[in-house]
């Protein structure tokens, strides 16, 4: 059986040898890249990345290829990449998973352990599907960020904690700061809701405390997109 796990790629490359890899390369990049999109329907995706992980693995494996075993080629390619700087929004980290599950498809199919390759992309892929139908890590109750805006010459000290106490399982503030040239405290709370409530009811039980001024209720995993 171990011959089924061992490398195609010989001292010196072919043509039949390269082009094996790179389609085994694209091969399992297109299978991951149906799998995140499978994964992300109900949460949404950026379609350049679904592209972007079809042509990763195959892009890494060109590299192995062209490494090979020449150490000073190796830092050659080293050098070059350190002067590429990534500038990306900060996204779902699941995103980063998907990101290192190519580069190490690309690596095995770039060393020419094909089977591995395609086999490791199945088991991952397999293992991400289950992950993500059994809501794996996924909390009964959403965490989110709750801001209150409240006038300068209202006490807001366990104002709202009644409030909080009736429509929430926890909550912690955050932070305190003062907005509009200082006429307004701003009050951020991190809080978890219970099931089955009301957030119409609960944002209008704080409107009548905080005088009908501004009150903001968002998802954590969206909070810094909207107010950064």
């Amino acid at each position: 059986m171990n011959y089924i796990f061992s490398s195609v790629a010989g001292d010196s490359l072919t043509l039949s040898s390269t082009a094996a890899i790179l389609a085994c390369a694209l091969l399992t990049g297109f299978f991951i890249s149906c799998i995140y999109i499978f994964t992300h329907k109900e949460s949404g995706y950026v379609p350049s990345f679904a592209i972007t992980l079809i042509m990763l693995p195959a892009i890494i494996a060109t590299i192995i290829l062209l490494v090979g075993s020449n150490v000073a080629r190796a830092f050659s390619l080293a050098g070059a990449f350190s002067l590429v700087r990534f500038r990306s929004a900060p996204g779902d980290p699941k995103d980063i998973a998907y990101v290192f599950f190519t580069v190490a498809v690309g690596l095995a199919s770039g060393m020419g352990f094909l089977t591995y390759s395609l086999l490791f992309a199945f088991v991952l892929c397999l293992a991400m599907v289950i992950l993500e139908k059994s809501h794996f890590g996924i909390p009964k109750s959403e965490a989110m960020t709750l801001k209150i805006a409240i006038p300068e010459d209202l006490n807001y000290e366990g104002l709202f904690d009644k409030i909080l106490k009736e429509y929430t399982d926890s909550w912690k503030i955050r932070r305190i700061r003062t907005t509009e040239f200082g006429t307004l405290f701003e009050l951020v709370y991190r809080i978890q809701m219970k099931q089955n409530i009301s957030q119409k009811a609960f944002l209008d039980s704080i409107r009548c405390r905080n005088g009908n001024m501004n009150v903001t209720l968002v998802l954590n995993e969206y909070e810094d997109r909207i107010y950064e």
